[in-house]
């Protein structure tokens, strides 16, 4: 029976190994063109926009406050904090010290580049979604399947990104939020990730078998909360070590320009891997947003659209820069390359991921770092998580044509959960490699179509620009814009084209 049980044991490492060894080899198929894609497309809409995520900035705050909320939509708000809360996640901490400990300190600076370029990418692709949502049953639903079936007129192409989309965010991406939770609260307290997950199971299941209400009050109570907290703690970090931040800046400077005695050989190693998390972090030309940025109630598409990219600052300029500044000045962390060689060893036996940062934070408030850094991932994640099954339901929806279907419905919830305990308990490897492969999934798909989708994004932009230069609150009329398929707005029963309803 002993040996039996052993090699049944050598049988499923091997087995381990070998998926793990292919969801890899997909992951770097996926992924190493992608970096390429994502960079240009972002500069190509920042060269068509004239820089509009730069221009437009007060325009940008002013519209996050302005927004009302109705009985069909969301306020401006409103949105914003149910696109942070799936933006805002374990990609800001987690996934900033695996782009560290990969790339090296210059995956900061091209984090940094990625979230301004994919500040334009996330304007076009969140007007897109304003201007073809559509109004059902009294509520707002749009994103990506939406305006690829309005805007390039194939209904079968808006089937597969919906499929796409709910594969990835009911099934795909919720174990790397759970792992992390669990992992945090292992490391911090000893909690068996076992009970972390059937908590979050319970946290979760109480919130999603609410009303869209529920979701979004969650969003809108939490996301301020957290991103502020953990934004004080860095600033109090950085304070402590006020006189290495010059240093600092250079380093990463010099690293992502590959001029860096220790890390200038790694500096494609740099580009990808800062690029890579980056776009898990902030999701901008995934279409991550554009399902909360449809809710909105706004008078004009370029609302949303501005207030959609200034997200992508808070999500990377702000948080993740904090994350990874915070790690470099305390010196927790360790570089290694591809293969497995170490460049630098900081932390001996520290696994890459949220012990970086609480070594960062226990540096200076000893006792304190893995605490908090757990908390933090436990708010960051489980609001991720809420926005998460938003985007599922809004991504059934589509599918439904509208239809609710109890029964899809409740398969929907329950595969959720099952798929958020299954990563508390699951190694984190696994689990990353699964939400690699789901992301860079639905960003091909959607960037791809953006390329051909951005025209109407373009003269909405032009439309708000020139109606705020006659001094006027932008209203969207795509009638007289010439932009077909846009129903929402030209019906009659439209609040913003009727003023008096």
């Amino acid at each position: 029976m002993a040996d039996w049980n052993q090699i049944t044991f050598v049988a499923c490492v091997r087995q381990r190994k070998s998926s793990m060894n292919f969801l890899t080899s997909l992951t770097d198929w996926l992924w190493s063109p992608l970096v390429v894609l994502a960079l240009g497309l972002g500069l190509v809409f920042t060269i068509l926009t004239r820089g509009v995520q730069i221009r437009r900035i007060p325009d940008m705050i002013r519209h996050i406050w302005k927004g009302e909320r109705s009985e069909a939509g969301i306020s401006s708000f409103q949105a914003l904090t149910l696109t942070l809360s799936s933006r805002v996640g374990v990609g800001n901490i987690a996934g900033v010290a695996t782009a560290i400990a990969a790339g090296g300190p210059g995956a900061l600076f091209w984090m940094a580049v990625m979230a301004l370029l994919g500040g334009a990418t996330a304007f076009i692709e969140s007007t897109l979604a304003q201007i073809y949502k559509i109004k059902s049953e009294g509520t707002f639903w749009g994103g990506i399947p939406y305006y690829l079936e309005k805007g390039l007129r194939r209904k079968w192409l808006g089937v597969v990104a919906a499929s796409a989309a709910l594969a990835l965010y009911a099934v795909l991406a919720p174990g790397v939020q759970s792992n992390a939770i669990a992992a945090s609260f292992d490391q911090a307290m000893g909690i068996k990730p076992w009970l972390t997950g059937v908590v979050l199971v319970g946290l979760l299941g109480f919130v999603i078998f609410g009303q869209r209400g529920r979701v979004v009050g969650v969003a809108d109570v939490l996301v301020p909360f957290m991103a502020i907290g953990y934004i004080i703690a860095a600033l109090i970090v950085l304070a402590a070590n006020l006189t290495e931040v010059p240093a600092v800046f250079l380093l990463v400077v010099k690293s992502a320009a590959g001029v860096d005695s220790v890390f200038g050989g790694i500096v494609g190693a740099a580009i990808a891997w800062g690029v890579r998390r980056a776009l898990f972090s902030n999701v901008a030309g995934v279409g991550e947003g554009t399902y909360g940025a449809a809710a909105a109630q706004v008078s004009h598409p370029a609302k949303q659209g501005l207030v959609q990219a200034f997200s992508i600052y808070i999500d990377t300029l702000f948080v993740c820069t904090a994350t990874g500044f915070m790690i470099l000045v305390t010196g927790n962390y360790n570089v290694h390359t591809e293969s497995g060689e170490h460049i630098i060893t900081h932390i001996k036996g520290v696994e890459a991921g949220p012990a970086y940062t609480q070594g960062a934070i226990d540096s200076v408030i000893p006792g304190i770092g893995p605490h908090f850094v757990a908390t933090a991932i436990g708010l960051f994640a489980f609001t991720t998580l809420v926005a998460f099954y938003y985007i599922a339901n809004t991504s059934l929806t589509y599918l439904t044509r509208g239809v609710r279907n109890e029964s899809l419905l409740h398969a929907l919830r329950v595969a959720m959960l099952a798929m958020v305990f299954y990563g508390a308990v699951e190694s984190a490897d696994i689990m990353w490699a699964i939400g690699d492969v789901g992301y860079a999934t639905l960003a091909w798909i959607n960037m791809i179509c953006l390329v051909f989708l951005a025209k109407p994004a373009l003269i909405a932009l032009r439309d708000y620009e020139n109606q705020r230069k006659l001094g006027v609150d932008p209203v969207f009329d795509p009638v007289k814009l010439g932009i077909d398929n846009a129903d929402y707005w030209v019906s009659e029963s439209s609040p913003e084209r009727n003023p008096s309803m």
